[in-house]
């Protein structure tokens, strides 16, 4: 089952095309808007279903970062530096989580296999993508 619409695919050729002809300088949200005359929710689902169509295909991935906003990237080191990014970004949500949340329920409720199980496993996520993040510290 596709679970892209037909309308977030159109939105995501339209996006493919204006990134192709800004390239390699890439645009800003708000210059995605304007260029491909999308609201905030259509470059949104437009980004999300050609990020799907890009790995489908095997076209290079869509990176954002501040200075060039988004952009279709081959460059190794560049795409390792987003990942890494990326995976600190995620370590620190789910610590937030486990400690936010998995760690007071556990008190609350110290014999939940539910909790021990969600808390276990998380913690193993965490330490994986702390791992990517961070390799020189291991």
């Amino acid at each position: 089952m596709d679970r892209r619409s037909p309308t977030a695919e159109r939105h995501a050729q339209t996006l493919r095309i204006a990134l192709m002809e800004a390239a390699p300088a890439g645009l800003a949200f708000p210059q995605l808007m304007s260029v491909c005359e999308l609201s905030r929710h259509q470059v949104r689902s437009g980004l999300g279903a050609l990020r799907d169509i890009c790995a489908e295909r095997g076209w290079p991935p869509i990176l954002w970062n501040r200075a060039k906003g988004y952009r279709f990237s081959a460059d190794a080191d560049e795409l390792e530096a987003w990942e890494r990014a990326w995976a600190g970004v995620k370590t620190i949500q789910i610590r937030r989580m486990v400690t936010g949340t998995l760690a007071p329920h556990a008190k609350l409720f110290p014999k939940s296999r539910w909790v021990k199980y969600m808390l276990a496993q998380m913690t193993a996520v965490e330490s994986a993508l702390d791992m990517i993040a961070n390799p020189q510290l291991q």
